[in-house]
């Protein structure tokens, strides 16, 4: 299941129903609960099960009361307490790597949304607009296609299998690198690779590893935008360090010969002075350009001027790509956008779509 798909569904979920997410390491878990708490504007509160004691689950002894009722009773953590204070959306993560103390504390949460109890024996319950998802991985000692019936059908189970076009979007917005960006979109092969096609102990990609790779490059001085169409020794090394002898290899010659980058706001902004650039894309690197465009153009509030540049690259595509730019744009939702767009593109959109039917 890809981003856009889980979070039309999960957001829309009674807020009672958990959500399990099942996938191999690095696959994006975390990500994928970002974007539902940023879907339901709500707090994250990211919980990973594998490095809990019992006492951080269901709490540590609170002597005082116990004295004065005559109870027991416990004082709960305050991550469990904040999501019963106020919505949210509580991940328990790695539930499948959990001593099974704290596994069957984070069972308890699923499904009866409840912990520990206060003076008068009553348990203390998650907020009714609290949403909860667990995430296992694939491939450690507890299997979850062999958890009990009982268990499995309180959630809504996802298999995760997130598209190069969900980690390129993704990783617009947080700053990775563009020509990272472009590989990953132009390369979706290297993304991942199943943990079971390689030899044990083996460096293989993930969305993960990518992230951190570049990350690292940014910080050691070796942007990729900057060093382009050069060789650097230490850049072959790093990448196969995170992400496998294979996509290193393929990674590292795509940066010492990558020559130009285009940005949207080259297109919007200075399209008299990269036209020849422009016209030199091919349809790879025009679906990355297209791509970049629809990201601003859902962000910002395009000018008169950058929508009459757009119309222009526009002028540069074949008609599947015309339609195709047309379609992203839309996609967007931003009217205003759309609306000066139209006027500039429209009538040939109609004709294309309109030719294209009559072949």
């Amino acid at each position: 299941m890809n981003v856009n798909t889980f979070k039309d569904i999960a957001a829309n979920l009674p807020p009672h129903i958990a959500v399990l997410m099942r996938g191999p390491t690095g696959i994006g878990k975390s990500y994928m609960a970002k974007a539902l708490a940023e879907e339901l504007d709500l707090p994250l509160i990211d919980v990973r099960g594998s490095t809990m004691d019992e006492s951080q689950v269901s709490g540590i002894p609170d002597f005082e009361t116990s004295k004065t009722a005559g109870v027991a009773t416990f004082v709960l953590p305050s991550w469990y307490v904040r999501a019963c204070q106020a919505p949210a959306v509580l991940m328990l993560d790695e539930l499948n790597r959990s001593m099974p103390q704290v596994m069957q504390s984070f069972f308890q949460v699923v499904l009866d949304r409840e912990l520990g109890n206060d003076a008068d024996g009553k348990p203390v319950r998650l907020h009714p607009e609290t949403r909860v998802i667990a995430a296992v991985n694939y491939g450690s000692e507890y299997d979850v296609n062999e958890m009990d019936p009982a268990l499995l059908r309180r959630f809504w189970v996802v298999d995760l299998e997130p598209t190069a076009e969900d980690w390129v979007n993704w990783a617009a917005t947080v700053d990775i690198d563009p020509i990272t960006i472009d590989f990953i979109r132009q390369n979706p092969v290297h993304l991942r690779v199943d943990p079971k096609d390689g030899e044990p102990g083996t460096v293989l990609p993930t969305p993960a590893s990518w992230h951190r790779l570049d990350e690292s490059l940014q910080h050691m001085g070796l942007k990729p935008t900057e060093i382009a169409g050069n060789t650097d020794a230490r850049l072959y090394p790093l990448a196969q360090g995170f992400v496998g002898t294979e996509a290193a290899i393929a990674f590292t010659d795509w940066v010492e010969n990558y020559e130009f980058v285009l940005s949207a706001e080259d297109v919007l902004d200075n399209f008299k002075s990269v036209v020849e650039q422009v016209e030199m894309l091919n349809a790879e690197g025009n679906g990355s350009m297209i791509d970049k465009l629809a990201l601003h153009f859902e962000e910002n509030v395009w000018t008169l001027k950058q929508a009459k540049n757009a119309a222009k690259y526009s002028e540069t595509l074949s008609g599947e790509l015309l339609v195709h730019f047309w379609n992203k744009m839309v996609a967007t939702n931003n009217v205003p956008n759309i609306q000066k767009l139209h006027k500039l593109v429209g009538q040939r959109v109609v004709e294309e779509v309109k030719a294209s039917r009559n072949l």
